[in-house]
């Protein structure tokens, strides 16, 4: 079987710039709030919680809901395997940026 191309590591997932964004923002291994996120991504609520929704449905986020001071708190965290997933596309687009480096008679 031939080796995957990078691009073909990439995880279609994490194309979207909002998802890929939420990740790195987590992979801190904080926990981060909708509210923090919809601020420092400058998203829409609707579009940050599909966003959000669909790296949860996918196995990436782990929700915390709460009440702070009698009101509903939401919180997100990578899970595992969101962080290997996420680390995984990170060394993928490291081997895409490489190849700009390399000069055409290196084929």
């Amino acid at each position: 079987m031939a080796k995957e191309s990078a691009f073909e590591q990439l995880d279609p997932l994490l194309q979207h710039r909002v998802r890929f964004a939420v990740c790195v923002l987590l992979s801190k291994g904080e926990q981060l709030s909708f509210s923090y996120l919809k601020k420092t991504l400058r998203a829409t609520d609707g579009n940050l919680g599909a966003q959000l929704t669909k790296l949860e449905s996918k196995g990436y986020l782990k929700v915390n809901k709460f009440f702070e001071n009698r009101k509903p708190l939401t919180t997100y965290s990578l899970t595992p395997k969101g962080r290997s997933d996420l680390q995984k596309h990170l060394r993928a687009l490291q081997r895409i940026i490489d190849l700009g480096d390399r000069k055409p008679s290196d084929d």
